[in-house]
C-alpha cells in the first residue's frame, strides 16, 4: 500500500463563524448565513475585515448545509480554533480512502472533496478543482485608461503567494476581471483555480468619473463667464485650453470631447467642465467703483419671472 503523506491543517470552528449551536437545524443555519453575508457583503461593508469574514460564513454554510459534509466535519472532532491538526486514520478510512494524500489541502478543500465522490468510492484517483479567490484591487483613473501591471499577494493554502498580474486599459468602476488558472492548485489532476478582481477606482484630486465621462469643477469670475476666456483645463494626458462661450452660466457644463475615461479598446468618454460662477471676496476701491457704476448701467434681473 502506497505511504500516505498527511499534512496538519487549520481547524476552523464552523459553528462559532456562524454563531449557532452544534445542534441547529438547517433553518437556523440558513438565517445565520443570510445575516452574516448581508453583513459582511464586500458590496454593502467598507469594513477592512469584511471581505473574510464574508469568505468564512460562506465556507462555514458550504459545510453545514450538506448533511453528508456536516457528518465528515462533526466526525473531525473539535479542536483548538487555528491549531494544527490532521485527520486520524479511521476517519480517512470512513470518508476518503486510506491513501488519500492531505498535503496541500486546507479544511475547505477536504470537505469540497467530499461531495465529489460518488457513493463510498475512494477519492484517491478523483480530481478536485482547485480553489477560485476574490480579491478587490485599486488602480488610478491614469491606469484604468492605460491600463497597468499590479502584484498580488494571495494567501493559498497557509502559504503567501505573490503575483504578478495585468490590468487591461479600458477597465472602469465596478468592472470584474477574470484571471483563468491563476487560483489555487487543482489536486490529482485537478484544473487550477481562477482569481476574480473587482477593480475600484482611486478618487483623483481633480477629476471625478461617471461612467467613461470625466468631470471637473471649472471656477470662472463673473467677467470671465459674460466676456468669455480661455482657460488651462486638466485631463488625464496633460492639461488643454477651453474655450469659454460668451455668456456661460453657471451650472453649465463645457464638453471636452474624448479626453474621459475608455471602454475596453473602442469607445472613449468625454471629459465636462462643471462651471461655477465665483465672486471676489475683497475688492480694491477701484474695483467696488466699476461694480457700482455696472449695477446702475445694467438692465439685468436675475429674479426676473416670466408673467
Amino acid at each position: 500500500m502506497a505511504s500516505q503523506r498527511v499534512a496538519a491543517m487549520k481547524y476552523k470552528d464552523y459553528y462559532a463563524v456562524l454563531g449557532i449551536s452544534r445542534d441547529a437545524d438547517l433553518d437556523q443555519i440558513k438565517k445565520a448565513y443570510r445575516k452574516l453575508a448581508r453583513a459582511h457583503h464586500p458590496d454593502m461593508s467598507k469594513a477592512a475585515d469584511a471581505e473574510s469574514k464574508f469568505k468564512d460564513a460562506a465556507e462555514a454554510y458550504a459545510t453545514l448545509k450538506n448533511p453528508e459534509k456536516r457528518a465528515a466535519y462533526d466526525a473531525l472532532g473539535q479542536s483548538k480554533v487555528g491549531s494544527n491538526f490532521s485527520p486520524p486514520p479511521q476517519w480517512r478510512d470512513q470518508y476518503t480512502g486510506s491513501e488519500t494524500q492531505f498535503d496541500e489541502m486546507d479544511l475547505a478543500d477536504l470537505l469540497a472533496s467530499l461531495g465529489r465522490r460518488s457513493g463510498n468510492a475512494s477519492t484517491r484517483d478523483q480530481s478536485i478543482p482547485g480553489r477560485d479567490f476574490k480579491d478587490v484591487v485599486q488602480i488610478t483613473l491614469n491606469d484604468a485608461l492605460q491600463g497597468t501591471n499590479l502584484m498580488l499577494k494571495l494567501m493559498d493554502n497557509g502559504k503567501e503567494r505573490e503575483l504578478e498580474v495585468r490590468i487591461p486599459a479600458g477597465v472602469n468602476q465596478g468592472k470584474k476581471i477574470r484571471l483563468r488558472g491563476m487560483g489555487g492548485k487543482g489536486f490529482n489532476g485537478g484544473v487550477d483555480g481562477d482569481i476574480y478582481l473587482h477593480v475600484e477606482l482611486k478618487p483623483h484630486a481633480l477629476l471625478k468619473p461617471g461612467g467613461i465621462d470625466l468631470y471637473v469643477e471649472l471656477a470662472l469670475a463673473p467677467w470671465e463667464a459674460v466676456l468669455g476666456s480661455e482657460i488651462e483645463i486638466p485631463t488625464l494626458e496633460g492639461s488643454v485650453m477651453l474655450t469659454i462661450p460668451v455668456g456661460t452660466r453657471h451650472g453649465q457644463k463645457l464638453r471636452i470631447k474624448g479626453r474621459g475615461l475608455s471602454e475596453g479598446q473602442v469607445a472613449r468618454g468625454d471629459l465636462f467642465a462643471v462651471v461655477h460662477i465665483e465672486t471676489p471676496n475683497e475688492v480694491s476701491p477701484e474695483e467696488l467703483k466699476l461694480f457700482q457704476e455696472l449695477a446702475l448701467a445694467s438692465k439685468f434681473n436675475p429674479r426676473k419671472t416670466v408673467s
